[in-house]
Order: structure tokens, then sequence, then C-alpha cells
């Protein structure tokens, strides 16, 4: 293999054995944060946001209706809005316009995200990016279709 190769073969595995059933196999316990509109992420957003739960995308990277951006603390989905920019206006104060603070996004590798999804996810593989999102985009769908 290495010769057909040329040596650049990569083999990886998670398999550990076999072992006697144990019963079901946990999922996972929290929701998920979903994109209301398309656009990019605004710092200033993702910034309000972050006590909402952990996030999956970086400031100013463009996502779509849909899409699955974050984590939510609790364990039903949030549709959020992290398009929405500040209003600026005339009147400034002092210590008003606070530094965003934005914690850094967690990334996935495939074997991830197909682990983390859940039954009314998909994993999108794209040549650029690796994005989840729901299986029905509007959030109409989403409530109508409800699975």
């Amino acid at each position: 293999m290495l010769t057909a190769t040329a040596g650049e073969a990569i083999m990886a595995h998670r398999f550990i054995g076999y072992e006697p059933y144990k019963g079901e196999i946990p999922g996972r316990n929290n929701g998920s944060l979903i994109s209301m509109e398309n656009g990019k992420a605004i710092p200033y957003s993702i910034d309000k946001l972050q006590d909402r739960g952990k996030f999956f995308v970086d400031p100013n990277e463009d996502i779509y209706e849909g899409q699955v951006i974050g984590e939510n603390t609790r364990s039903d989905d949030m549709t959020v809005n992290v398009t929405k920019t500040k209003k600026l206006s005339n009147v400034r104060s002092s210590g008003a316009d606070d530094k965003a603070r934005i914690i850094p996004a967690i990334k996935f590798s495939l074997e991830e995200a197909l682990e983390y999804i859940q039954k009314d996810e998909y994993v999108e593989v794209t040549p650029k990016s690796l994005r989840l999102r729901k299986i029905y985009l509007n959030e109409n769908d989403r409530k109508r279709f409800k699975i």
C-alpha cells in the first residue's frame, strides 16, 4: 500500500474491540442554535449571544437560514439572529462601548460532526468547509414536519 501511494497513505480508526451489550448509547442532551437569516455572522451579535451557548462559526463567516451555528445550553433548539448589527447613534457615553470578547469557535472534524448531529440534522461537506444544518431550513417547515 505504501508503494502504491508513494508513502502518502494515512490510515486511522476508532475501533477498540468487541464487548458485551451495555445498553443504549447516550446521545447529545443539548439543543442547537440555528440561524434565522442569511448573511455574515456579526461579532457584536455573537458576543451578545454567547451566554446562550457555544458557537461553531467565526465572526464575519457566511451563514444561511437553517444552519446550525452553535450548541444551546438547554435541551431545546433555539433560532437566533447573528446577522443583527449594532445600532449606531451620535450619542456616546464613556464605558458603553465595551470590546467584544468572543470565545473561539468549535471546529469539528468529519467524524466528530457525524457523531454530534441529531436525527433532524445533516452534515454538509464542501471543498472549503464542513457545516451542520437542519434537514428543513425554514423554521415553519421544521415545526410542520417535526421529526
